[in-house]
C-alpha cells in the first residue's frame, strides 16, 4: 500500500509547522523521517494518522484522500504508534492489545478465536506475553512501549506510522523491533531520533527542517558530513559499516563542545 503527502502544510496560530511537503512511501519501504526537535517530523506523522488535518495538501492511501474516508476505513489500513500514549486507567496488558481490533469490530463484539490468537501472537512478537495480566501503569517505560507496539501489530495494518519508536527500549529490543520491519512487508513511515539506527533500517531518509524539506534519498546520499553540520549543528565523520555496508556516524564531542561554549554568557 503507497501512503502519499501531496503538498501538505500545517498552520497552527499563525505559525507554519510544515510547509508545503511532498513525499511518497511506496509499498513494502521503509522512510525514516529526521530532523531535529520542533522540525515538524511528529506533525507530519499526526497528519497521516489523523490527529490532524492539514491546512493545505492531502495525505492519499493508493491514491484515494484520507480526509474522504471514515476514521474506522482508515485505522483498518494505518497504525499508529505515538508519542502521546499515556493513560491513566490501569487495563491490564491483554485488554490494551485487544484494542488494537477496534476498528475491525463493531459495538461491543467480542473478540473472534482468531482475534484472540492475533492478540497473543502479537504480545510473544513484542515480548510481553509474560505480562499479559498486568496493569500497564505498573510497567516500565520500555515495557510500555512494547504493549504499544503490539497493540498496533494487531491491528493488522498495511501501513506503520512509527514515532520515535525505540523511545525507552534496551538496545536489545530496539535491534528486534527494526530488525522486524525489516522483514514485515509493511509500509512504514518513522521518525527516529537515531541517525544510525535509521541508517540501518531505512530504504530511504527525508530530511526536514524547519518544516520544510531539506533532501530525500538513499541513506549513502543523505548522511553526509555537510549535511548534518547544516541541519543539526554537530560535526561528524561518517563510516560504513563492516557487515550491512550502511553509512554510520562517528560524532565529534570536542567540536560539539566548543559551539556550546560559544553559546553560554
Amino acid at each position: 500500500m503507497q501512503l502519499c503527502l501531496d503538498g501538505v502544510s500545517v498552520e497552527v496560530t499563525g505559525r507554519t509547522l510544515v510547509g508545503d511537503l511532498d513525499l511518497e512511501v511506496r509499498s513494502g519501504e521503509i522512510v525514516g523521517l529526521l530532523g531535529p526537535n520542533g522540525s515538524g517530523k511528529s506533525t507530519a506523522l499526526r497528519c497521516v494518522y489523523r490527529a490532524l488535518r492539514p491546512t493545505t495538501g492531502a495525505v492519499l492511501l493508493d491514491g484515494a484522500d484520507l480526509a474522504g474516508m471514515a476514521l474506522r476505513e482508515s485505522a483498518r489500513s494505518i497504525a499508529a504508534l505515538t508519542q502521546e500514549s499515556n493513560s491513566e486507567l490501569d487495563f491490564t496488558v491483554a485488554e490494551v492489545v485487544a484494542l488494537g481490533r477496534t476498528p475491525h469490530l463493531r459495538g461491543n463484539q467480542a473478540l473472534s478465536p482468531r482475534e484472540r490468537e492475533l492478540c497473543e501472537q502479537a504480545m510473544e512478537q513484542a515480548d510481553v506475553a509474560h505480562l499479559a495480566d498486568r496493569g500497564v501503569l505498573s510497567l516500565s517505560g520500555g515495557e510500555r512501549q512494547r504493549v504499544l507496539i503490539a497493540r498496533a501489530l494487531v491491528q493488522e495494518p498495511r501501513v506503520l506510522v512509527l514515532d520515535e519508536p525505540t523511545n525507552h527500549l534496551d538496545v536489545r529490543h530496539q535491534v528486534e523491533l527494526l530488525s522486524f520491519l525489516r522483514t514485515s512487508g509493511l509500509t512504514v513511515l518513522v521518525a527516529l531520533h537515531d541517525l544510525n539506527l535509521a541508517a540501518s533500517t531505512c530504504d530511504r531518509l527525508a530530511v526536514l527542517s524547519g518544516g520544510s524539506l531539506v533532501t530525500t534519498g538513499r541513506p549513502t546520499d543523505v548522511l553526509t558530513t555537510e549535511l548534518i553540520r547544516q541541519v543539526f549543528g554537530v560535526e561528524v565523520a561518517v563510516v560504513t559499516h563492516p557487515r550491512t555496508g550502511a553509512p554510520q556516524l562517528l560524532y565529534d564531542l570536542t567540536a560539539t563542545s566548543a559551539v556550546y561554549e560559544g553559546t553560554r554568557p
